[in-house]
């Protein structure tokens, strides 16, 4: 699969990016063009809290044969600061509306740990104009099961997108143990704006996936990284109990093992793509086991 990436190298201008205003919002958004003559279904992405565009170019060379879009958060990355709060629905309605802009259809949705939350919204927001999902150390929101206290508390700081030699530092306890990617990815790092990476913890205040995921029909696969003390193995456990086409696979590696792992994730994520589309079942139809008879 290593050689599948690189086969198409020719495939992929450099990214677009740009300020856009759109539905009253302006945001910096990115976008990969595929020259391939094969194009296959383009790939809206949702980044991880306080994370820009930046951290998440190297996944990219990994799907040169579709068309990918991504913006920054607001205040996040060069997205302007916002004024008011903003809830996970207008974000998903933002990037409903970035899709028409770009006349894009349907969309096969990825997000990775908070923009695995916005992934989550948009599948049900937005059933179709989403192809297949895939969820990457995320959770159900505000009904996880919590990672390690210490780790957290690192996670919630800011700090760690403001100050490269901290996040190297502390690599290993927020990620998993795990070292690899460390420096090239801090140096991908563009800091938050105070009130942007606020917004984006209070965004996430009383939402949770759960009561909609078993109306979801959107084929899914949930990633998990074994050493995530972030969000442990279990969260992804509950959402594939919840969502009827889902199935959970649980890799090596800590909360970042999209960077730390790529070369064995991105094969998996590229297989569960490419993969042909069976009819999909509601939590209806779902196989029931036949209910005893008493004695």
């Amino acid at each position: 699969m290593n050689n599948a990436a690189n086969s198409d190298t020719e495939h992929h201008h450099q990214a677009t990016m740009e300020l856009l205003r759109i539905g009253g919002r302006t945001m910096r958004v990115a976008t990969w063009r595929t020259n391939s003559p094969n194009p296959k279904r383009p790939i809206l992405f949702f980044n991880g809290i306080g994370a820009n565009i930046e951290l998440m170019e190297p996944l990219a060379e990994w799907f040169k044969d579709r068309d990918i879009i991504t913006f920054d958060m607001p205040g996040v990355g060069r997205s302007p600061t916002p004024i008011f709060p903003y809830r996970p629905w207008m974000i998903s309605r933002y990037a409903c509306k970035l899709l028409d802009h770009h006349k894009l259809e349907v969309v096969d949705v990825m997000g990775v740990s908070w923009g695995g939350a916005m992934a989550q919204q948009f599948a049900f927001q937005h059933p179709r104009r989403t192809g297949k999902l895939i969820l990457a150390a995320t959770s159900a929101g505000m009904l996880m099961v919590p990672g390690d206290p210490e780790v957290l508390s690192k996670m919630a700081s800011p700090k760690r997108y403001m100050d490269p030699n901290y996040m190297i530092e502390n690599f290993r306890t927020l990620y998993g143990g795990e070292s690899t990617g460390s420096v090239d990815h801090a140096s991908r790092l563009l800091p938050p704006s105070i009130p942007g990476y606020l917004h984006q913890l209070g965004c996430m205040l009383g939402w949770t996936s759960a009561w909609f995921l078993p109306f979801m029909r959107a084929k899914t696969l949930i990633l998990m990284g074994n050493k995530d003390k972030i969000v442990p193995v279990i969260n992804g456990k509950i959402l594939a109990s919840l969502a009827p086409n889902a199935k959970l696979k649980v890799v090596e590696g800590g909360h970042l093992f999209l960077v730390s792992r790529a070369h064995e994730v991105a094969p998996i994520m590229r297989e569960f793509l490419d993969e042909p589309e069976p009819a999909l079942r509601t939590a209806s139809e779902r196989p029931r086991r036949p209910i005893a008879k008493a004695a």
